[in-house]
Order: structure tokens, then C-alpha cells, then sequence
């Protein structure tokens, strides 16, 4: 299976200059890159030092729905092309435009009969202009989206920013995606030459004393977005907890940006991994170890204008479970 990375980001957050200086690392030689650049004249790829049969140009425009079949007919050909052993790639990085959403991509590599056989989702890494994310996020609902859906969040230009801002910023990040690791730009080879696992999400820790079913919400008005939190001492009836989450993204999918959780299932020793982003549930991943800390399940989920009172109800109703209690 081939690792797809999705590299996204507002307008002008540096997405092509990171790519740009990944191209040179020896870890990317055998990367194909797909570059997604909005109007019908194409200029990134100009920027880009490296631009060989590997690098594919799509020019139709921002990713999202429309544009689902170009991106798997541009998939398709690379794998057509390597097949037939005119080239040869051990990864695979898009770049999406500024004002792309996320979701589309990752729905098509996991609901296309063919591409689910040989690509993988790799995880998704967002740039984060430091300069002026502080205003994106509060006016661009692009912005906010592509946050949430991180699993990494690379931080662009902070040579550039005010350092007294910068604080401020990560808890920001931290609010609208608490799951995603914040990493700078000179930390970010890494993130994609080593391959995200969106397997194993970095969630809160929010151990009480008393233990039992807890929950923690942050709820920011200003950008429309809840991270909210549980956590369940008792051990997890997997088909139940299946089913609850196809009925919840079946009826509010379209505002869950992300959810990621660990859980602990009932005739499980090891713990198991469960990760989407809005209806796309990615397959679950048994965990060779437990992280640090008490062997609970946790979960983490990104919503828009939906109330984490609701959900915590629904799910321990659900799930059976007798005693919650709520922390704000």
C-alpha cells in the first residue's frame, strides 16, 4: 500500500515552499507529487526545484467535490504508470489549494474501488501562517476546517511573528484541534519523510481520581467549533459503540470535523485505535502497547454547531452506562 500525504493550508501559509525544501530531503527521491493550483494558469509548480514525470499538475481548481475524478484519475495514472515500471514512488504527497477542504481526498481514497487497494491515507498535515493565522481563523471557515483535519500542524513563519503572539496561537490551534501534533517548519521533514500515523492520536489527558465516564468540552463562539472529550472507564461493547457512531456521523457527519480515540474493548488486551474525519471512518488499528497512563478509552471529536452535551447523552444511553459525570 502506498502512503498518500495530504499537504494543505490557507492562502499563503508556505505549503509549497515546505514542499519545496521536502523535495530535497532523501527520504522524499521517490515521492510523487500532486499539485492541485486554482485558475487555469499554473504557477506553483514553477517554484518547485524538482519537476520531473513524477510531479502531476492538476489545474481545475480547488479539491472538493467536483474535482473528486480528477484526483482519482491522477492517482490512477500513477499507478498505471508504476505498474508498467516507467517510474517508481514509495509515497505520494498532494498539495491542495488554500481553499481547499480536506475531506473530499481522503473520501476518495477510501471509498474508490480501486485506489483503497493500493493507496493509504498518510495523514494530513496542515501549514499555519503565524502572521496571520490569528485573523484567518476568525473570518475563514477554509481555515478553521483545515485545522481541524490535521494531524500534524506545521507552524510557517515564525521568524516573521511577534514571539509574545505565539503562545496565544497554539492554544488557539489547541482549541480547534486538540488531537493534532503543532510542530515548526524545521521540524516538519519528519512529519512527512517518517510517515504520520493517524492510528495513534495524541489525546488529553484528563484522568480524575474517581475515574468513570467523563467528558470535557471547549467551546469558542467566535469560531464556531467545539472540542469535546470523554473519557470511559468501563470497557467498550465494540458492536454497540460501531453502531452508535454510524448512526451519529450518518445523522451530523457533515459537522464532525474530526474525531480520533483510544479505546478499550471488552475481551481486548490491546487497546484499538479509531480515527475519521466527518462520514470517512478509516479502519480501526489494534495498538501493539497502551500509551502512558490508566487503560481507559478515550475520545476526542471536533464538531460544529453541535451541542457535546447531546452526544455524551446519546452515547452512554446507548452504550448502557450508568454513571457520567460531566466536567466543563
Amino acid at each position: 500500500m502506498i502512503s498518500v500525504t495530504l499537504l494543505t493550508g490557507f492562502l499563503g501559509s508556505g505549503k509549497t515552499t515546505l514542499l519545496q525544501r521536502l523535495l530535497t530531503d532523501p527520504g522524499m527521491a521517490r515521492a510523487a507529487v500532486l499539485i492541485n493550483e486554482f485558475g487555469e494558469v499554473g504557477l506553483d509548480h514553477h517554484l518547485l526545484d524538482r519537476i520531473d514525470d513524477n510531479v502531476v499538475l492538476m489545474k481545475s481548481g480547488c479539491i472538493c467535490c467536483t474535482v473528486r475524478g480528477e484526483v482519482a484519475d491522477a492517482l490512477m495514472n500513477l499507478q498505471s504508470l508504476r505498474t508498467r515500471g516507467e517510474i517508481d514512488f514509495d509515497r505520494v504527497v498532494i498539495e491542495t489549494t488554500g481553499l481547499a477542504d480536506p475531506y473530499p481526498v481522503l473520501q476518495t481514497l477510501r471509498a474508490h474501488p480501486v485506489l483503497r487497494s493500493h493507496f493509504e491515507n498518510g495523514g494530513v498535515l496542515t501549514t499555519v501562517d503565524a502572521v496571520n493565522a490569528a485573523r484567518q481563523v476568525e473570518h475563514r471557515a477554509e481555515a478553521v476546517r483545515q485545522i481541524a483535519a490535521a494531524d500534524r500542524i506545521i507552524l510557517t513563519k515564525t521568524d516573521l511573528a511577534q514571539e509574545a503572539e505565539i503562545p496565544a496561537l497554539r492554544a488557539t490551534l489547541s482549541r480547534i484541534n486538540p488531537s493534532a501534533r503543532v510542530v515548526t517548519g524545521s521540524d516538519a521533514t519528519d512529519a512527512i519523510v517518517g510517515r504520520l500515523d493517524p492510528s495513534l492520536p495524541p489525546l488529553p489527558d484528563e484522568t480524575e481520581p474517581d475515574g468513570h465516564h467523563r467528558h470535557h468540552h471547549n467551546l469558542n463562539e467566535d469560531l464556531g467549533v467545539v472540542t469535546f472529550s470523554m473519557t470511559i472507564e468501563e470497557r467498550v461493547d465494540w458492536t454497540d459503540f460501531g453502531i452508535w457512531l454510524t448512526l451519529l456521523l450518518h445523522r451530523h457527519g457533515d459537522r464532525i470535523f474530526r474525531f480520533k480515540g483510544i479505546l478499550a474493548i471488552e475481551g481486548e488486551d490491546r487497546p484499538v485505535a479509531v480515527h475519521g474525519v466527518q462520514h470517512l471512518v478509516h479502519a480501526p488499528v489494534h495498538m501493539e502497547h497502551w500509551p502512558d497512563g490508566p487503560r481507559v478509552s478515550r475520545l476526542v471529536f471536533i464538531l460544529e454547531g453541535l451541542d457535546p452535551e447531546q452526544i455524551r447523552r446519546s452515547f452512554s444511553a446507548f452504550m448502557g452506562l450508568k454513571q457520567v459525570k460531566a466536567v466543563a
